[in-house]
């Protein structure tokens, strides 16, 4: 399975996503861990968020890209 470096302790399991008509397991990983932690390291929110956006969910890496969930209430999110 694929990682995104450096949220390890993002990661909340796995899933079998049926791919090219191929079950592959991914890694899950919490969006708001990633968030806070970018935070943390000196992002404002919106830049977390926005780096999130544009450099890992947009990242495409093959068949065994993780996936990131954003759980609560969508209208936390900007």
């Amino acid at each position: 399975m694929l990682k995104i470096d450096g949220h390890d302790d993002a990661v909340i399991g796995s899933a079998t996503p049926w791919i090219n008509h191929t079950r592959v397991e991914v890694l899950v990983y919490d969006g708001n861990k990633i968030v806070e932690k970018l935070v943390s390291e000196g992002m404002t929110q919106e830049e977390a968020f926005e780096f999130v956006g544009f450099n890992i969910e947009g990242a495409y890496v093959g068949e065994e890209t993780p996936i990131i969930v954003w759980p609560g209430d969508i209208n936390d999110y900007p």
